[in-house]
């Protein structure tokens, strides 16, 4: 067996950058930013109203209560062409811009309409400034707004939308192929004959590539035929940026798969000294151009199937698509129960549902069955704490974990 950082730094480092690419803000969602982004205009552009109300002149209602003239009214959107003269208010809505003369909003709240709302009585006294938003209050222009880097969130994509930018430039986002292979896979709905399983790694890993980010080419069930196999691997490799595979790593297997890999990429076989996914396969196809395509080759046991992809594939293709983290968080927990174990020379890890508790631990218990077929019990899981070899941890005990989702 080879220890966990050994694959990982093997994986990694043979996982190369993707492209830089144009893209419109409307499809940059969960892309990493490859430019600085440099504000060309101010954010908001003019003074405007933070709030419904009344735009005065503060030194009018400096001794408020005080009653003045309504001169006119501006909603957002529009504009007033009226100066603001001693004694006078605008009505003016949040975001409308502050008409010329007047240097103070006072919301609807503390006012009163009269006269059919010809004039107002200001109840309370505001100072210069009060409920007005300066332009470039929130961006000033020449600023530089996101650095390379950084993760286009839905945040991030408001402020980009804000500042008249269409088109950022980012490393695109990775066309990973997912395959499953096995001849006891139905993935029809058909009944199952003696022997048969119905296909879930492929279900599993689609929805895992999607909310890695990648867009997902799925390439079904094949056969455990060599040249069958071929074919659909080279295929792959002359359009997607990365291949997962499911199944034909384990020690033992039949080694249809290992038979074509072996011939057709440059692959390292690897054993693991981790529980579960201790088979994992890494090599790289190529492309064209020759430009090399990674093949991750998966566990066919599910839950198998599900660590190796969380701890070697995932952070590879966050990698490739210019991620600075390439993990999901790891948090300091609380075992709420034992979580057991034997020294093996292994890690494991170990399927658990948690939360965070009133006392602001993350606090973690077993999901259930912790057998490498057993995905059933793992689906619940919101963890997989990290249990170093020797006995385990005893109830509230301090243990790693590493987040699948918080809840």
């Amino acid at each position: 067996m080879i220890p966990e950082s050994e694959a990982r730094e093997h994986v990694l480092a043979r996982s190369p950058a993707l492209p830089v690419v144009a893209a419109p803000l409307t499809g940059a969602l969960g892309l990493v930013l490859a430019r600085d982004v440099v504000a060309a205009e101010d954010v908001p552009p003019f003074a405007n109203s933070a709030v419904d109300g009344y735009a005065v002149r503060a030194a009018d209602v400096a001794e408020a209560p005080v009653e003045l003239e309504v001169v006119d009214e501006v909603a957002a959107g529009a504009a007033s062409s009226v100066t603001l003269a001693r004694g006078q208010a605008v009505r003016i809505m949040t975001g409308a811009p502050m008409p010329e003369g007047a240097d103070a909003s006072v919301m609807v709240e503390d006012t009163e309409r009269l006269d059919g709302g010809a004039r107002v009585r200001i109840g309370r006294s505001v100072t210069s400034g009060t409920a007005v938003r300066t332009p470039g209050d929130d961006v000033r222009a020449g600023t530089t707004v996101f650095t390379a880097g950084t993760v286009v969130t839905p945040a991030v994509a408001g402020v980009l939308a804000s500042i008249g930018v269409s088109e950022v430039h980012a490393v695109r986002r990775a066309r990973v192929a997912v395959l499953s292979t096995g001849d006891e896979l139905v993935a029809d709905g058909s009944p199952l004959r003696p022997g048969q399983i119905r296909e879930s790694n492929l279900t599993m890993l689609r929805g895992a590539l999607a909310d890695a980010g990648c867009d997902v080419l799925d390439l079904g069930v094949v056969r455990d035929d060599e040249e069958a196999l071929a074919r659909v691997l080279t295929s792959a490799a002359a359009t997607a940026d990365a291949v997962v595979t499911s199944g034909g790593v384990s020690m033992g297997d039949y080694d249809v798969v290992k038979a074509v890999l072996s011939r057709i990429a440059d692959m390292r076989w690897m054993q693991i000294a981790i529980k579960p996914a201790k088979p994992f396969a890494f090599g790289l196809l190529p492309g064209p151009g020759d430009r090399p395509v990674p093949v991750l080759g998966l566990p066919g046991n599910p839950v198998s199937s599900l660590v190796s992809f969380e701890l070697f594939a995932r952070p590879a293709l966050r990698r490739m698509m210019g991620h600075a983290r390439l993990d999901r968080p790891v948090v300091a927990a609380v075992a709420d129960e034992p979580l057991r174990r034997r020294p093996d020379g292994k890690t494991h890890y170990v399927r658990v549902v948690g939360a965070f508790g009133d006392d602001g631990r993350y606090h973690v218990r077993s999901a259930g069955g912790q057998g490498s077929h057993q995905l059933a019990a793992t689906a619940t899981a919101t963890a997989l704490a990290v249990l170093p070899d020797g006995d385990g941890v005893e109830a509230s005990g301090p243990v790693r974990a590493l987040l699948l989702s918080v809840v």
